[in-house]
């Protein structure tokens, strides 16, 4: 039997994410395969969430006011977007610092297959934190069919080639 301690000495730390220095402006990354949101997602998260607006819940309410069925809670979408951007951008360390100028800008419904790209905006050696460089990102999200539903910058601390 293999005990903790020989286990921690054997182990290998792999480098999660990417640094400061693979991030140019301009670079593109298109992050992972994407992810279909379910009427079972959108109800959990907006219940979750305490989101009381009816488009979110119920069908014949959000076919009344003009869609098809119930509509995915727009915070749904852009966490499932964000979220499928950290592999890419902020894995490897450093904190979040902010997301600006959020547009929902096409109806997500359950069952649309969502997927994300982001683009390098501006990246810049931090001033206050020597290990770090700040980056901002423009993400976007894309339905199935690859409108653009959700678009954002976010803002992160991105740590240096070298550094833990």
């Amino acid at each position: 039997m293999t005990d903790a301690a020989d286990l921690a000495d054997r182990a290998t730390l792999l480098r999660k994410g990417n640094r400061y220095e693979d991030m140019t402006e301009g670079k593109v990354f298109e992050h992972h395969w994407g992810r279909t949101i379910t009427d079972g997602d959108n109800v959990q998260f907006t219940t979750q969430t305490l989101s009381f607006c009816p488009l979110y819940f119920n069908e014949p309410y959000a076919i009344d006011n003009g869609y098809r069925t119930t509509v995915v809670n727009p915070l749904l979408v852009f966490n499932t977007v964000f979220g499928m951007s950290v592999e890419d951008l902020s894995e490897g360390g450093g904190p979040f610092l902010g997301v600006e100028n959020c547009e929902f800008i096409e109806t997500v419904y359950p069952g649309d297959t969502l997927t994300a790209r982001s683009t390098v905006v501006s990246a810049r050696e931090s001033r206050g934190q020597e290990h770090f460089g700040i980056v901002t990102w423009h993400t976007e999200g894309f339905n199935q069919d690859g409108v653009r539903v959700v678009q954002f910058h976010r803002t992160n601390l991105v740590r240096k080639q070298g550094d833990a």
